[in-house]
């Protein structure tokens, strides 16, 4: 029988029908969700305000949150906790645990640079942008498509086959007729696309002119 113990700060969860650990992707979906709501909001503050205070927290709160996951269990982790709670209800999808973690020791080594440049050396460079921007396009691929590009990795470093991908995509298998992609649809993509780029020239000087405002009661006042 499973020590309690070590049964507490497994990685994965043992589930039956399936053999290796594994992890609820819809929670990890909402807590990359709200990881990428935190970062994104707190970098606007810098963009628009030139105010670091909030980036800080936010860097603090993805390192600890991380290194709880990686380091003692994914069920301690806040923000899977609190995504539990969001998504209580949903049935849960089962993906493997070992690639997840690959890829949140990735999230680790992210977070402990910002960690190192934002509260340490209290200094932002080109180096915390780019790390910023990866970040967050690792959280919406994960949030939004549910496409963990972290875990692409894995296979680089070890040799055993990745397991239970969302939407098991590291399975061969044939495209149903619902999501094949069809010419027109290709052509109508690029019409699109098009469409924006010619809005774009012909446009922009007219979204260039402020609005007024509809009731007459603007509260701007006129500087002599």
């Amino acid at each position: 029988m499973e020590n309690k113990s070590n049964k507490s700060l497994r990685f994965g969860e043992i589930v039956e029908g399936y053999n290796v650990p594994v992890l609820n992707e819809r929670e990890i979906r909402a807590a990359a969700g709200i990881l990428f709501l935190a970062t994104f909001l707190s970098l606007m503050f810098i963009v628009f305000n030139g105010n670091f205070v909030p980036i800080k927290y936010v860097v603090s709160i993805f390192l600890l949150d991380f290194m709880i996951r990686v380091f003692v269990s994914p069920k301690y982790s806040p923000t899977l906790i609190l995504a539990r709670m969001i998504v209580s209800n949903q049935t849960p999808e089962y993906v493997g645990a070992a690639q997840k973690k690959f890829a949140w020791i990735i999230g680790v080594i992210l977070a402990a640079i910002m960690f190192v440049f934002f509260i340490i050396v209290n200094a932002y460079s080109a180096i915390t942008g780019i790390i910023c921007l990866i970040c967050l396009i690792f959280l919406f691929f994960e949030a939004v498509f549910g496409i963990c590009l972290g875990c692409m990795f894995y296979p680089l470093f070890f040799k055993d086959k990745i397991q239970l991908c969302p939407g098991d995509v590291c399975e061969v298998k044939q495209k149903h007729d619902i999501q094949k992609i069809s010419v027109v649809q290709i052509l109508i993509l690029l019409a699109f696309a098009s469409t924006i780029v010619l809005a774009v020239f012909l446009l922009n000087e007219k979204f260039k002119i402020q609005p007024h405002d509809l009731t007459g009661n603007s509260t701007v006042e006129k500087t002599k």
